[in-house]
């Protein structure tokens, strides 16, 4: 009936094989694995650059999904393809403007556990319990005022 004519035009888009699948997951593992042992090994001393690569993989690893796991091609649907494109493009900037959001003002207003040594005051300034915890911070690249709890 109309449905095996229904199976036959959608044959025509393609699955993925087997093959591209699997250049999908590598690619996405090793886009996960490069910023981590990035993090992990304290390769990159500059803050501002190691985001920037973090960001770079996170986008790469969406674009790989979206070519690998979605099947998004020039080829198929005559001009859809092109929209889903956008809007996987203003999803993928909202996704890493958010993350990055998010992450700033978790480090800037989360509460330190107390074994930490240290606790932010509402003006930004960091109280320190001991005077190495404050050298900690300052090699850290802290930057703002740090003083030691006592020495005021």
């Amino acid at each position: 009936m109309s449905s095996a004519n229904e199976h036959a035009s959608h044959d025509s888009h393609g699955h993925g094989s087997f093959k591209s699948l699997m250049t999908g997951f590598v690619l996405a593992a090793v886009l996960t694995i490069i910023p981590f042992g990035l993090v992990m090994a304290d390769a990159i001393s500059s803050k501002g650059f190691l985001l920037a690569v973090i960001m770079i993989c996170a986008a790469a690893q969406i674009l790989v999904h979206l070519k690998y796991f979605l099947l998004l091609s020039s080829q198929q649907e005559e001009g859809w393809t092109m929209a889903s494109s956008l809007l996987a493009l203003i999803l993928l900037l909202i996704v890493l403007a958010g993350s990055l959001w998010v992450m700033h003002n978790m480090n800037k207003y989360m509460m330190p556990l107390p074994e930490s040594g240290y606790t932010y005051l509402d003006d930004g300034t960091i109280v320190c319990a001991t005077p190495e915890i404050a050298q900690q911070l300052r090699d850290a690249g802290v930057t703002g005022n740090i003083i030691v709890q006592g020495q005021q």
